[in-house]
């Protein structure tokens, strides 16, 4: 049975942290706002405080002399008041907006420089919550949150002083109720934050489930797997709902005590308030000025509990925040890396070992050297290592052991921006942005002329299909391009590695989505693209490596066997074995159910070549 999850804390000191950095950037525009506020809050004042003088001197006294600078002095300071909130809502919001962005910005671009390593164990989801969801509590800090709770308390301490005033005994045992209020808040929100925190972490975990299942729609379809998904998605739409009740629970308990200590308060005052007209130590206007004064201590106070609570939440998203903000990136650590200026293109590497999870080896000591402009070929059964490998090319993973290195030096001592710019890259499943077919192929080459696109477009043969679109090169291939079939994917990814011009190239089934007729039309143009580049190339067809320079034979994270394609058919080991089972698979497409054969002219013809090879060269292990 599964241990329960713990609830997540927050780390306050790490929040406390971004908070005062957010403060800190824009306090011009909350100095403004807290301007603002105080000369609202201080207008807001004049209106209660002239209800004693209304009451007990221009009704009581009948002084109408009073009565019209009275009403104007309270109206003006009303109008001020009205203004001031109006302009300081303005400043605020927008600088709350544009802090919002600001942070969005910042943790994008902080998550886009992580390690593929980091990619390869979260969900997109998760991240695109980060960005766009635990940005949202900063307007509570850096907007009108912040700015309410400082004028809410800036009116409590001016009320409490009048209530002072008025009659100390009794605002003694108003501050007794609100300090048993206060208590109660500090506990609420301990407990409440942490729920906050959750509540964040099943969104993202909720919208990234949600994510995955419409980004693989038509698998889901073809499965009948919607009502899978649909509770899977409830699963987690009710644990989200379980976490929100809680909160909400929270929160209606702590403004329900507010409501009843502001009544509590109210009766209090109407029992003293009584008894000191009664005794003739306050007047009526008197008591009246102190209930509106109450009434402006005790709304802040409910207001805090209110404020309290998005701030709760506010510091909880600024806790994962910098939870990623702490990671280190690509960049920072490439700051400690030497620059690479120029790639020959000699990769070699050496006793490479490599573990996704500590103890289990993936690769066990792989070596070999690839010269500049040389091809190396990597093939065997799934899962032997041969993407790893290439993710090592790539610098996607570091070694733990051994290393790869680029033209003598230790790959882990360069720059990764240095060295990615220049690689070129055709994967099994090209990936391309829901764009113009112009722009998928300008990815790799930012300012790209159209006649240059166009002209890669053409060696790709990416022209033979986008001439019959009735806006060509400028038609809409859909999210992750889906508009398009798996060829022609393909080739419009070949056409942007053309682009890049790289150094060093790494083909991951470039072909495999192709027909024969399709593979026949680009394999000119990748032939043109490997000229003078290193290459990398994994190919379940070996038909398509047999020009390599260097094939290596991978079996369970080790090289088996390797040379080039004459020598390994001579060996007749595991390459010999894929080989020939891979040409009988295929000319079974010719022959007819149930015709006897014995062996298909063409690998009959292949062994009579490595015979004569294998009588030239030997036989080697």
């Amino acid at each position: 049975m599964a241990e329960p999850k713990k609830k997540p804390k927050v780390n306050t000191q790490r929040a406390w942290r971004e908070a005062k950095a957010l403060l800190r950037e824009h306090r011009t525009s909350l100095a403004i706002g807290i301007g603002l506020m105080l000369v609202s809050r201080l207008a807001g004042i004049v209106l209660p405080l002239s209800t004693k003088s209304f009451i007990d001197d221009v009704i009581g006294k009948h002084d109408a002399a009073k009565l019209m600078p009275l009403a104007l002095g309270a109206g003006l300071a009303t109008l001020v008041q009205a203004i001031t909130s109006y302009a300081n809502s303005q400043v605020v919001s927008v600088a709350a907006q544009r802090a919002i962005m600001t942070m969005r910005q910042r943790v994008a671009d902080h998550v886009l420089r992580l390690p593929v390593s980091y990619f390869d164990s979260t969900k997109s989801g998760v991240l695109i919550a980060r960005v766009m969801n635990d940005a949202e509590g900063i307007r509570n800090l850096v907007g009108t949150g912040i700015i309410q709770l400082l004028g809410g308390l800036l009116t409590a301490v001016i009320a409490l002083g009048v209530l002072f005033w008025l009659n100390w005994q009794l605002t003694v045992a108003t501050i007794v109720f609100l300090g048993a209020f206060g208590g109660a808040m500090a506990f609420a929100f301990n407990r409440l934050r942490p729920l906050f925190r959750q509540r964040s972490e099943i969104t993202a975990d909720v919208t990234g489930r949600l994510a995955e299942s419409l980004g693989g729609i038509r698998l889901l379809k073809v499965y009948v797997a919607e009502e899978r998904e649909q509770k899977l998605f409830a699963a987690g739409a009710d644990r989200l709902f379980t976490n929100i009740a809680k909160t909400i629970t929270g929160t209606s308990a702590v403004t329900a005590l507010a409501t009843a200590i502001v009544g509590a308060i109210g009766v209090l005052t109407m029992i003293v308030g009584g008894r000191a007209i009664f005794a003739g130590t306050m007047t009526l206007g008197g008591l009246i000025m102190y209930t509106f004064f109450v009434g402006l201590m005790a709304a802040p106070v409910v207001q805090i509990a209110n404020i309290g609570t998005q701030l709760s939440e506010a510091f909880a998203g600024l806790d994962r925040i910098r939870e990623i903000l702490d990671m280190p990136t690509e960049d920072t650590e490439d700051l400690r890396r030497h620059p690479l200026p120029a790639v020959q293109g000699t990769v070699a590497f050496e006793d490479v070992w490599f573990e996704y999870e500590a103890g289990t080896p993936v690769l066990k000591g792989i070596s070999f050297t690839v010269a500049a402009g040389q091809t190396v070929a990597l093939v065997g059964s799934s899962g032997s290592g041969k993407s790893t490998i290439i993710g090592l090319a790539m610098a996607f993973n570091r070694p733990q052991r051994g290393r790869v290195v680029i033209d003598g030096e230790d790959l882990r001592e360069l720059r990764l921006r240095d060295y990615r710019g220049k690689l070129g890259v055709v994967m099994q499943d090209n990936f391309l942005f829901d764009g113009t077919v112009a722009d998928n192929i300008g990815f790799a080459k930012p300012g790209s002329t159209r006649e240059e696109i166009e002209r890669v477009g053409k060696i790709a043969h990416v022209n033979e299909f986008v001439d019959r679109f009735a806006q060509g090169y400028d038609t809409i291939v859909g999210e992750r391009g889906v508009k398009l079939s798996g060829g022609q994917r393909q080739r419009v990814a070949i056409a942007r590695a053309i682009l890049a011009d790289p150094r060093i190239l790494i083909l991951d089934e470039a072909t495999s989505s192709l027909d024969s007729e399709s593979e026949a039309m680009i394999r000119d143009g990748l032939r043109r693209l490997r000229a003078g580049r290193t290459t990398f190339v994994i190919a379940h067809r070996l038909s398509t490596i047999e020009s390599a320079d260097l094939i290596l034979v991978v079996e369970k994270g080790e090289v088996v066997e390797r040379g080039r394609h004459a020598e390994l058919l001579a060996m007749n080991g595991r390459y010999r074995q894929l080989y020939d089972r891979q040409h009988s698979v295929e000319a079974d497409q010719f022959i007819n159910p149930g015709e006897d054969f014995t062996v298909p002219v063409e690998q009959a013809n292949v062994r009579e070549e490595a015979a004569r090879v294998a009588a030239r060269v030997g036989t080697r292990t």
